[in-house]
């Protein structure tokens, strides 16, 4: 008989539907289906897990966050500070456990003994110096020496980014499972986002990044047996395809004179200090900001009637999904099935804010999959739409996403909170 394990591996693997997880084959794991966690976004659904709790709890209501107090949206920023809420490790650390904390959102600063995440520098007058933050001191270089090669930031997100990432990713954490090793390991693979969201999720570019999954997945098995470990691997959403396209929540804004912009040098650039309501979009979600209070019916209304709009939920239907949080829109919309909201106020392209034509994911209002596409003339991001043929962000039947597991969790999670709390307890049974 094997000795019990001791030590545990997490898998979150962006978009990892229940359809998906069937046609992996890993040996020793079962996967089930199990709800995501509304919104289903990727900062949302690693802040549930590793508190176990909702986002009106935790406050990571999406990618991005609107900080009133400054009238400005910022998308993906790293503080760990921004996910309010213990730690589902705490009890295991103050035990004396060692924790591992991979390319999760939301991780610097975390109360970790491992920690890695991409942390590029921006250059004064443009560029970016490539660098990942890491800890304990010189993890990363050490991991660039022994790997034979960096982590390429390209790779990670923009019209380059490819399963590369992940293959890099999963080397690391191979490297960071062999002794000493932590006795909680979480590490992140975004390996199916890119071409899922490119060209949807049944195209057959989406089954070519299913096999790299399927080996990187296999080979970080192959790792947590040699190593003593435990598996746990889940999705954060399941990606649709989307052929109604995108909806312009700000533009409808705008045209009704809530969404204000100022006019530099002919682009539009937005006036959050000026403007009675504009929306923070989230791929199929997108978060409504009504400067006041007197003006929240006649936007819901506004954009209920937009099509494409499924539902617009008010403070009581947020509370009711557990959403509703300081940081949380007035309004929250949600996409119809096969739309997704792309965040532009302008019409005319000559007027776009000069970030439209760039990969910028923390200035721009909102998540732009554009960014995945080149184009040739004028040369930069496109900003053509109709290229983006999958997306994310509803909960609920068709949008499962996956949970499998080589240790005995003595439940079957129904959700990513009770597989959190599932998790907690496993290491509590140490």
């Amino acid at each position: 008989m094997s000795p019990p394990l001791k030590k545990l591996l997490v898998i979150q693997t962006a978009a990892l539907s229940p359809e998906v997880a069937r046609g992996l084959e890993l040996a020793g794991v079962e996967f089930q289906a199990a709800q995501g966690v509304f919104p289903a976004v990727t900062c949302t659904a690693q802040a549930s897990f590793r508190t176990a709790s909702l986002p009106a709890a935790h406050g990571m209501i999406a990618n991005g966050l609107y900080h009133r107090s400054l009238r400005k949206v910022m998308f993906w920023e790293q503080s760990s500070a921004l996910v309010a809420g213990p730690r589902i490790w705490d009890d295991f650390r103050h035990a004396g456990g060692r924790v591992a904390l991979l390319f999760w959102q939301q991780s610097m600063g975390e109360d970790v003994d491992i920690l890695l995440t991409p942390a590029p520098i921006h250059k004064h007058h443009g560029g970016l110096v490539q660098d990942c933050y890491g800890k304990p001191d010189g993890l990363y270089t050490d991991l660039c020496r022994r790997l034979g090669a960096s982590f390429t930031l390209h790779r990670y997100w923009g019209p380059a980014a490819s399963a590369k990432a992940g293959d890099w990713i999963a080397a690391a954490t191979m490297q960071v499972m062999q002794a000493p090793s932590p006795g909680l390991c979480l590490t992140y693979l975004p390996t199916l986002d890119y071409d899922f969201q490119r060209f949807g999720p049944t195209h057959a570019k989406g089954r070519v990044a299913i096999a790299r999954l399927r080996q990187q997945l296999a080979d970080l098995m192959t790792a947590a047996e040699k190593n003593g470990y435990g598996v746990v691997i889940f999705g954060d959403y399941a990606i649709a395809e989307c052929p109604g396209g995108a909806v312009f929540l700000n533009r409808a804004l705008a045209d009704a004179g809530l969404m204000k912009a100022r006019n530099v040098r002919g682009m539009l650039y937005p006036d959050f200090h000026a403007s009675r309501a504009f929306a923070m979009v989230d791929h199929e979600v997108a978060h409504l900001y009504v400067a006041r209070e007197t003006d929240i019916p006649a936007v819901k209304t506004l954009v209920a009637q937009i099509a494409g709009v499924a539902e617009v939920l008010d403070a009581d239907a947020q509370a009711g999904v557990g959403l509703r949080n300081a940081h949380s829109g007035e309004l929250v919309a949600v996409a119809g099935e096969g739309t997704w909201f792309a965040y532009p106020w302008w019409r005319n392209r000559a007027q776009a804010p000069d970030y439209a034509r760039h990969i910028d994911i923390h200035n721009k209002p909102g998540f732009d999959p554009c960014e995945l596409f080149l184009c040739l003339f004028p040369p930069g991001i496109t900003q053509d739409t109709t290229r983006v043929r999958g997306s994310h962000g509803r909960t609920g039947s068709g949008r499962e996403i996956a949970i499998g597991s080589t240790v005995d969790l003595k439940s079957q999670p129904a959700d990513i909170i009770e597989l959190g709390r599932c998790v907690k307890e496993w290491l509590g049974r140490l």
